[in-house]
């Protein structure tokens, strides 16, 4: 048997690729199964974007390969979102690198600064594929704790103290997945002084910050951030565009030149009528996001009510895609409680320990369930 790489000894399957396999297998044999566990949008992007790919297909080159940096189109359309945005100004040609999904994202940057044995400082609780594409790379993850008395936000007078000579990257996430905690402009300074003061590459995931928040913010508002800082972002959750697998990645020309060095051996361009969507999308007027939040806000009080059936608490202030919801202290298990669920009530929710250890004691709803559906939920817990 021709034996795989032992890089694989470090990872497993990802979550939710063995857990929605079994939740396919519970709906093959009948059973009514109500999916809140993952974060893929059930709502169609706007009818503009639809169209723009539709025609696009029919340009002149439209099915050639295309740049590794993306249609010049799409990199305006990006940075004048984000000057329009969060008032970030960057050059299009240097300091924007599209990609497909901001999770290819992770994979790159790793591959473009992490050498074997350097030490990258991972959230806890925080989105699985930070540990594992440092594992796969060869680096060494390093986990700092977000807590609910921090309001999900690292201690960095704690992390100071410890040995930080080896952290080349830290990842952070704001609006934070999966809590839903939100950064505000003091902390995002701080978080910046302090990679700087440790030489640290500083990685703010921002793909949430337009889903049910007032305040969009972006690390890269922060004077000085491009320094030491990228920002990845992603169309997936705020225009409905998941599948089409659209991110993109901010930061100063020789970090953007380094991940380039790297996606440019990984694939052969996005797709034309692909990035047309992405163009229109990133013009969406404001009636899209608040008819899109409008939605969320209504299925937000829904699933509210199935956290309160189930003896749980939450933050009404928290933003994003998810309900993070924390167990009654009579819970052992988060992973039993939501399997007890599961099997009994036909219900799926993502329990918190997949996120991290500090995720024990609490669990996540997704906002991507019709609204019938929650109120289907809810009447199966009466």
């Amino acid at each position: 048997m021709i034996q795989t790489a032992d890089r694989l000894q470090t990872v497993k399957e990802y979550y939710f690729s063995k857990k929605l396999r079994e939740v396919r297998s519970l709906i093959t044999q009948g059973k009514p199964i109500i999916n809140m566990g993952i974060g893929s949008p059930d709502l169609a992007p706007s009818t503009a974007v639809v169209e723009s790919i539709q025609q696009a297909v029919l340009d002149s080159g439209a099915h050639q390969y295309q740049s590794y940096q993306g249609l010049p189109e799409l990199r305006n359309a990006i940075a004048s979102f984000y000057e329009n945005k969060f008032n970030v100004i960057s050059d299009p040609a240097t300091e924007i690198l599209p990609l497909m999904g901001s999770k290819e994202g992770i994979m790159h940057i790793s591959l473009a600064f992490l050498n074997v044995g350097d030490e990258v400082l991972i959230p806890n609780p925080g989105y699985p594929t930070y540990t594992s594409v440092t594992k796969l790379v060869g680096a060494v993850p390093k986990y700092y704790d977000l807590t609910e008395t921090t309001s999900w936000f690292p201690n960095l007078e704690v992390l100071e103290k410890e040995d930080l000579t080896k952290v080349k990257l830290m990842w952070v996430s704001y609006p934070h997945m999966p809590t839903g905690a939100k950064g505000n402009k003091e902390q995002f300074a701080n978080l910046v002084a302090f990679a700087k003061r440790n030489n640290i590459l500083l990685i703010n995931d921002n793909p949430y910050s337009f889903v049910l928040n007032e305040t969009p913010t972006s690390l890269l508002e922060t004077k000085g951030a491009k320094e030491v800082c990228l920002e990845l972002n992603s169309l997936s959750k705020t225009f409905n565009m998941a599948g089409w697998r659209v991110g993109f990645v901010l930061g100063s020309a020789d970090h953007i030149n380094a991940i380039l060095k790297v996606k440019s051996n990984m694939d052969s361009g996005m797709f034309y009528g692909i990035q047309k969507g992405a163009i229109k999308a990133l013009q969406s007027t404001d009636d899209w996001y608040y008819d899109l939040n409008d939605v969320y806000r209504k299925r937000r009080k829904f699933i509210w009510q199935l956290a309160e059936k189930l003896g749980c608490t939450y933050d009404t202030k928290a933003v994003g895609m998810f309900v993070w919801a924390k167990l009654p202290k009579t819970v052992v298990s988060a992973e039993k409680f939501i399997d007890d669920i599961l099997y009994e009530k036909d219900v799926f929710i993502t329990p918190g320990t997949i996120f991290g250890s500090n995720g024990e004691g609490y669990i996540r709803f997704s906002l991507c369930v019709a609204e019938e559906k929650i109120k289907e939920a809810i009447n199966r817990f009466e």
